[in-house]
């Protein structure tokens, strides 16, 4: 059965209204608001011209008639979902090859934005991925004749006619140009999808003008912030730990207004980083005319505490603030009109996300992960633990940092206790190129450190001899409250089951939601000088506000042991807290065991203070050596050669974890994780609703996922999107069970 209606003029998509009819959206409307949204997108960086032609050409294709016969048919209202189609679903395709063949060389840019806009950035050449390529793809679509319906279609009047666009990318030559194309071509291709998604979202749901909700201004933002800061003055003690927070966020505030660049917060654990961090972006976007904060955290499992620290800050105006670290977008292959339109674009003034989530978008092809992109342009950009960006991918991190801040408006803070080194390196060991010599926010970094200096640590006398579970949770039980922080999750399993009764667990096996309350009960257990123990994994080395008498450290990096040593008399209120750093009877693998045998190495023979500063730029330095700066050969592949880029090949190799970490699962703990999780299944996803369930997710690797699916206790209520399918899957202590059973009466056990 084929949707027939009088008006027979070009539709860009269907939908049923209330009682079912189709209601139509007309195409030339479509391309209009496209095309203007994807300017005003770009304007920011000054490549209005390019994105306007774009989305005016995105959907040429369809006016093909038979890609209008296969859109009107009843049972087909995802037409507009493209994956992998072919025939006249595979519509992307005529407006890339009109781009080249009107506009030549320049055109090819268009091409990859087009062609691309559903499936994702393709390679261009097909060393890689074979007839998936541009370079085919257009050859093929000649050889098919696939513009010659242009000859005889009634088109708008001028839509084939659009003039070449004037402005270039950036580059302050041809060499820097080509170095940099990747970045501007994704940033472009972002404008575009995201105008797309974005009036698509408007027809396919117009009952739902919130999800395109007006958010409050960063002056506004700024209000409340300083409201909340003078308040936690006004109640803390005047402690000296107290004095130099302060301190540190005065300092913060006080060089707001300069110039848009590099920034480090060079501050110890314990120094207040987090709001200070927060104080300066805000006011230096207000200063500046930028657009939102973009904060950066390290680890999955501990986003949602700086977001609840901010949402904290700004009281009413919580909505402001945007949590984004699970992988709620389907494979390209998976999607349908719903996972489409949830995936996130980051349109909010404040963005809190995961080194993952960021780092892999600026290098992606995918759709959903790509759409985003434009709102970094203007923003200023706060790595929250900077130490831990990935050394084996750091020369493309960098050379992409280093243009969002020289080409793109974008000021970048590097925020850490033990700074990394991310400047250019160039000796016989080690060599890469870095970025420019930051802009020190904090009052005297080394003076710092000797006034937050709070704890003594321990080292084992034999820096190779392991402690097996049995023995160290024999001496960790002679101790009332205590942090013990080991280095991977079955390890937190294995000893958490051989403590007491009421000692808590932490890892990221536990959803966010749980993480918070399990960690709000040890905060007031510790205000009640209740007996507190915890065991947990690296989790709570950032972001998280703990302060133990006693932190015992599975041996790694440096910088992780003084991280650990942050939770330890966090406050200052005794004379001087414990670290005692202990051998794991569990071995590591890859970059922990790297860090792990740098740690040893440097501390051989050491004698003085391990957590001191130029420690740890000695520590980056033997670690760094271990590793090539471009393990994967990404920057090859992303240089343009005239404009030869091999875009799905990059976003293939980038993988901040193993592959094995990308699989969501979505889990019903507590009332609010079954009601949106039942949501989930009643609706489908919706960007509201993925936001929401943000603090309900698990991450899994593929085989445990696939294991679950296939024995029932999860299950795809739509493509690519997983949830929680028995209740008992979900432990109240210990979280997600990667091994359940089932008894003879089909109970999980």
């Amino acid at each position: 059965m084929e949707i027939t209606t009088e008006d027979q003029s070009p539709v860009a998509h269907i939908r049923r209204d209330e009682n079912g009819s189709p209601v139509f959206h007309d195409l030339q409307d479509h391309l209009r608001k496209t095309a203007a949204m994807a300017a005003e997108f770009a304007k920011p960086f000054g490549s209005d011209d390019w994105a306007r032609i774009a989305g005016v050409w995105h959907d040429l294709g369809k006016y093909q008639p038979a890609f209008q016969q296969y859109i009107r048919r009843a049972n087909d209202l995802d037409a507009h979902i493209e994956g992998n189609a072919t025939g006249p679903k595979d519509h992307a395709i005529i407006g890339a090859l009109h781009a080249v063949e009107r506009m030549g060389g320049t055109g090819r840019v268009l091409a990859y934005l087009i062609a691309g806009h559903h499936a994702g950035l393709a390679d261009f050449e097909p060393t890689q991925t074979g007839d998936k390529a541009l370079k085919p793809k257009l050859y093929r679509a000649v050889q098919e004749g696939r513009l010659d319906f242009l000859k005889h279609a009634e088109l708008p009047e001028g839509l084939l006619h659009s003039a070449t666009p004037q402005s270039q990318p950036p580059g302050k030559d041809r060499q820097d140009l080509e170095k940099g194309l990747h970045l501007w071509l994704r940033l472009l291709f972002s404008c575009l999808t995201d105008a797309d998604f974005l009036d698509t979202e408007a027809f396919m749901r117009p009952d739902r003008p919130e999800l395109r909700a007006g958010f409050p201004r960063l002056e506004s933002l700024r209000g409340q912030l300083d409201r909340h800061l003078d308040a936690l003055s006004a109640r803390a003690e005047a402690t000296p730990v107290n004095r130099i927070r302060n301190q540190v966020l005065r300092a913060c505030r006080e060089q707001a207004k300069q110039p848009r660049g590099v920034f480090s917060l060079t501050v110890p654990t314990g120094g207040g980083k987090t709001l200070s961090s927060l104080a300066f972006g805000l006011d230096h976007a207000i200063a500046h005319g930028m657009a939102r904060v973009i904060y950066v955290i390290p680890y999955t499992s501990i986003i949602e505490q700086t977001a609840d620290v901010f949402r904290k800050a700004f009281d009413e105006l919580q909505d402001a603030v945007v949590e984004h670290h699970s992988s709620a977008e389907a494979d390209p292959g998976q999607e349908d009109r719903n996972t489409r339109l949830a995936c996130e674009n980051w349109d909010a003034p404040i963005i809190v996300t995961t080194s993952v989530q960021f780092f892999e978008s600026l290098f992606a092809a995918r759709t959903s992960r790509c759409r985003k992109l434009h709102n970094i342009v203007n923003s200023v950009v706060i790595l929250d633990e900077a130490q831990l960006i990935p050394p084996e991918f750091r020369q493309v991190i960098l050379d992409s940092l280093k243009r969002l801040v020289r080409d793109y408006g974008v000021s970048l803070v590097i925020c850490t206790a033990t700074q990394p080194e991310l400047g250019s390196v160039d000796t016989f060991q080690l060599k890469y190129e870095g970025l420019p010599t930051p802009v020190e926010l904090a009052p005297d970094p080394d003076r710092l450190h000797q006034g937050l200096k709070r704890v003594r640590v321990e080292l084992p006398q034999d820096l190779n001899q392991a402690t097996d579970w049995d023995q160290l949770a024999q001496e960790l039980r002679q101790h009332p409250s205590f942090l013990c922080i080991v280095n991977k999750r079955q390890d937190c399993r294995e000893l958490h089951a051989r403590m007491p009764k009421g000692t808590y667990h932490l890892s990221a096996l536990m959803c966010g939601q749980h993480r918070a309350d399990v960690i709000a009960l040890i905060r007031a257990d510790l205000a009640a000088k209740r007996p507190t123990r915890v065991v947990s994994t690296q989790l709570v080395e950032a972001g998280v506000d703990l302060d133990f008498p006693v932190v015992y450290r599975a041996l790694a990096g440096i910088d992780s042991i003084a991280q650990a040593a942050g939770r330890c008399n966090r406050e200052g209120l005794l004379e001087e807290g414990q670290v005692k750093v202990f051998i794991p009877p569990s071995k590591n693998f890859g970059l922990i065991a790297r860090a792990e045998e740098a740690t040893r190495e440097l501390l051989h023979g050491f004698e003085g203070d391990i957590l001191h500063p130029r420690l740890f730029r000695d520590f980056f330095r033997l670690f760094y050596s271990r590793i090539p700066p471009d393990k994967a050969d990404i920057r090859r592949l992303l240089t343009a050669e005239g404009t030869s880029i091999q875009f799905r090949s990059a976003a293939e190799r980038f993988r901040l974890i193993d592959d094995g970490y990308q699989e969501t699962v979505f889990v019903t703990y507590g009332d609010k994780g079954m009601e949106w999780v039942e949501q989930l299944r009643r609706t489908g996803p919706e960007r509201w609703l993925m936001r929401k369930l943000q603090r309900y997710a698990v991450a899994i690797t593929q085989n445990d996922q696939q294991r679950l699916l296939r024995d029932g206790f999860i299950e795809e209520p739509y493509p690519g999107v997983f949830v929680q399918a028995l209740p008992e899957l979900y432990d109240a202590e210990i979280g997600l069970i990667l091994e359940p059973r089932r008894d003879v009466r089909g109970l999980v056990c």
